[in-house]
């Protein structure tokens, strides 16, 4: 043998055992890569990858990690970037491609691209995003601003590598060959044979094949079958249950396994024995998966060299009573299902048509209401009632059904504006049934007496417009004299009134000009007093501006010793003055670290001016609620934050002669200095209350978002801004808004998302995920929103005092044990009652109950 033809051996010897060392940013190496070493970098873009495949789908693949068939050709397992239609943005995906002998993606007009599994389908990444296996083995996927989507959260524990496996699994690895990390236990909607569901995880459909969102159906496993079910708010309806009886002595988790045949079910059993209950599926000639559709059905996809990906099972319909009408979504909202067929309901009286079709030419998409409902006009409510009409929840015997007479279940319908419809199964007395009461109306299901026996009906809410009489024409006539005629006098009474309100109006302005130094002086620990001018030449004719405090814009200052400082213009007539009272006296006279400084006042004719302080660093709201990493905080600085929060929240109500509520406590009024010391601002709204008073009886007041529900009953304590300050932990824990309308609609109200995450155990979701740092003190982020629901608890006696707040902190008390995560949020329609008196956009603005002194 030749010396040439050995070293080549050797050389390919070394190529062979050693593939991880040539892992790099470019990918350019053998077809076949299926592990990634740590410190490796991949964007998302054309020169940098080199496997980009288009597909005649319009879909695209830029693979990263690729797992060759065993065979050599056919179905393979990657991992990368993918998209579909025109790219604007990507999922960080599992999917299965077709390869050649090679190794090389093939097959781009018929083997399209099957996605198993995304990291990131309610938030896709755009051209040149990364993926970054870091150097402290956290795999973190960012967008192209540098803004985190996505990560594993696995920093710290031991992983040496990332892996595609041959099942399918994407796995980061340890030095022992052990997953430390892996898609499998993070499923989306497929599983892949071999591939198990465990109690606790479940099956998400998408909103859409075109819309990777995550949409309302789902699939699990419990102790008692499988099951598959529509969220709502609330209640969940359950359309699909494979229930298992009878009892198991072994003790395991209960879960379903995709296997060559079959989906097994496995419930409170640890294997190796039978299932409990299987699904049978076609036996696999090729590659197979199953994927959870939009639709809610579970079908099963298999690998044909011929035809391509053909779907060779529906798992879920053979079970199900009324087949396609079973499935909830099969003619969207409000549609009727009959064989298959969609229509919109029809009234049977005087033609009524309260729905219309979405689109006429796709009548699965649904039906809107032609006047929506209204929880103004509820005297206008009504019902449409449709006879033979179920709902899929009566075939599966849905737990949330209540047994009550026809007319007590229209009846509570009518009560509850968030009802959409009243849909009744009849007893064998038909006094009596099992009435449901869904807040989100799903497809109905037309029932065929032939096939049925279930006498049902549905009553559906519908909004009567309210249409006045036509008036005749003499009728018409005498309205227009009595209008002209009225309108006349109104005019001159006007007048009159006009000129009597300015007279008045000059009176009280000579008047209040007159007295305004014996009310100043009133105020007791009066800070320095400023001239207007003095004022004016510090702020440079207050041509700084700030930001908009409570009552009046804040403008930066220098005075003449050299002292920034911010000044607060209080704007508005009226009760400006009783504002202005408010606050100097409240704030001028208590002294804390973590409560803005009181320096001195301007009172000159109507100027009303507050000199503060200045506050280097602005609003927590400009640093919590920003995605720029830059300006980002991490977790020490968050933590200190509430905490100072906490002491200066706890000194006005316990270590003041008397107790000061704040009634307006957001991030917005959170100032922080250059050092990120927080301390509490704009006492505007505060209320003083004698320390033998428990409770006292006020109007609305704050900021919708952060009112405690005692609001409602208008008796409140100092525990009102105990729930204001959980409101704004959740913020700062989270990072977004407790009202961010740029969500999803069931995700738009933090603190109503962060009770549904903790009822299905995955509070650490909620996390501020664009904030690395955040992410690495998960577990301490955990224990702070645990402080805040203890501060969230509906009723205000269970709430802690802020002073036990700053002792949990301070790590000398725990915290209760057993907190209901139930909270009661005040409504939307709650706070519209006082629309008058609440600012929706930030600002509070003036209410004629803010005390200027003690009661």
């Amino acid at each position: 043998m030749s010396l040439s033809w050995m070293l080549f051996c050797v050389l390919c010897h070394h190529l062979l055992v050693l593939p991880t060392s040539f892992y790099s940013i470019t990918n350019a190496q053998s077809f076949d890569y299926p592990i990634a070493n740590l410190s490796t970098l991949w964007t998302n873009n054309l020169p940098s990858l080199s496997h980009n495949v288009n597909f005649t789908d319009r879909s695209r693949v830029r693979s990263l990690l690729l797992r060759s068939n065993p065979a050599g050709f056919g179905p393979s397992f990657a991992c990368g970037f993918y998209c579909n239609g025109t790219c604007d943005s990507f999922l960080f995906a599992i999917f299965i491609v077709q390869t050649n002998s090679g190794g090389g993606i093939t097959r781009p007009s018929s083997g399209f691209p099957q996605v198993i599994w995304s990291a990131n389908r309610d938030n896709p990444v755009k051209e040149n995003a990364t993926l970054q296996l870091s150097g402290d083995g956290d795999l973190i996927l960012k967008d192209v601003d540098g803004t985190l989507v996505w990560s594993t959260n696995t920093t710290g524990n031991s992983v040496v590598g990332l892996n595609m496996t041959e099942t399918g699994n994407l796995v980061l690895f340890d030095g022992n060959n052990k997953a430390v990390w892996q898609s499998f236990e993070h499923p989306t909607d497929c599983l892949v044979p071999g591939q198990t569901l465990v109690e606790g995880q479940r099956l998400t459909a998408s909103i859409s094949s075109s819309n990777w969102t995550t949409g309302v159906l789902s699939l699990f496993v419990t102790s008692n079958g499988l099951f598959a079910l529509a969220e709502s708010d609330p209640p969940q309806q359950i359309y699909y249950r494979k229930k298992i009886t009878g009892t198991k002595l072994d003790a395991g988790p209960s879960y379903v396994r995709f296997l060559n045949g079959s989906l097994s079910l496995y419930i409170l059993s640890a294997e190796p024995r039978q299932p409990d209950d299987t699904i049978p599926v076609k036996p696999a000639t090729s590659m197979q998966y199953i994927k959870f559709g939009s639709d809610g059905h579970l079908r099963v996809y298999e690998w044909n060299s011929t035809s391509g990906w053909t779907e060779v099972g529906d798992l879920l319909t053979k079970d199900l009573s009324d087949g396609e009408c079973s499935y909830p979504t099969v003619c969207g909202n409000y549609g009727i299902c009959s064989t298959g067929q969609c229509s919109c309901p029809i009234g049977t009286g005087n033609n009524d048509s309260y729905f219309r079709q979405l689109s006429d030419r796709q009548l699965n998409l649904g039906c809107s209401e032609s006047t929506p409902l209204s929880c103004e006009a509820s005297e206008n409510h009504s019902f449409q009632e449709l006879k033979d009409v179920t709902y899929f929840i009566f075939f599966v015997g849905d737990a949330n059904t209540t047994e009550m007479s026809l007319e007590n279940c229209r009846q509570a319908c009518l009560n509850n504006c968030s009802c959409k419809a009243a849909l009744f199964l009849y007893h064998t007395n038909a006094s009596a049934g099992s009435c449901f009461l869904p807040t989100k109306l799903f497809s109905l299901i037309d029932n065929d007496k032939n096939k049925y026996k279930y006498n049902t009906s549905a009553f559906i809410k519908v909004q009567i417009p309210d249409v006045s009489p036509t008036p005749s024409l003499l009728e018409k006539k005498t309205s227009q004299t009595v209008i002209i005629l009225g309108s006349s006098l109104a005019a001159l009474f006007s007048v009159f009134i006009v000129v009597c309100i300015l007279i008045i109006l000059y009176r009280k302005k000579n008047d209040e000009e007159e007295y305004e130094e014996d009310d100043l002086h009133q105020v007791p620990g009066m800070p320095r007093r400023f001239s207007y001018q003095d004022l004016k030449d510090a702020t440079e004719n207050f041509c700084k501006k700030l930001g908009e405090g409570g009552f009046g814009s804040v403008f930066e200052g220098t005075l003449g010793n050299g002292t920034k400082v911010a000044v607060k213009c209080l704007d508005g007539l009226g009760q400006v003055k009783k504002s202005f009272l408010a606050e100097v006296e409240t704030i001028g006279s208590i002294h804390h670290v973590n409560l803005v400084r009181l320096i001195g006042f301007c009172s000159e004719k109507s100027h009303r001016l507050l000199v503060y302080e200045f506050m280097s660093n602005g609003s927590l709201d400009k640093w919590i609620f920003c995605r720029n990493q830059e300006q980002s905080l991490d977790w020490k600085t968050r933590r200190k934050i509430i905490f100072d929060i906490a002491k200066g929240l706890a000194y006005l109500h316990e270590d003041c002669r008397q107790r000061i509520l704040h009634l307006d406590i957001k991030p917005q009024n959170i100032l922080l200095d250059d050092n990120f010391n927080a301390k509490v601002s704009d006492f505007g709204l505060s209320k003083l209350i004698d320390r033998d008073q428990s409770e006292v009886v006020t109007t609305m007041r704050g900021t919708p978002g952060y009112l405690a529900p005692e609001w409602l009953s208008s008796m409140i304590t100092e525990k009102v801004d105990v729930y204001s300050f959980g409101v704004v932990v959740m913020e700062i824990v989270c990072g977004r808004k407790n009202l961010d309308r740029s969500q999803s609609e069931d995700s738009m109200h933090l603190i109503s998302l962060i009770q549904r995450k903790a009822e299905e155990g995955q509070l650490f979701e909620m996390i501020d995920r664009y904030n690395e740092d955040m992410q690495l003190h998960g577990e301490e982020a955990m224990e702070m929103m645990r402080i805040a629901a203890w501060c969230l608890q509906s009723d205000f006696t269970k709430r802690p005092s802020m002073s036990v707040v700053v002792k949990v902190l301070e790590g000398v008390m725990n915290i209760e044990p057993d907190l209901d995560y139930n909270f009661s949020i005040p409504t939307l329609a709650a706070a519209t009652v006082a629309h008058k008196e609440v600012d929706f956009g930030g600002s509070t603005p003036l209410l004629p109950s803010v005390l200027s002194g003690p009661r």
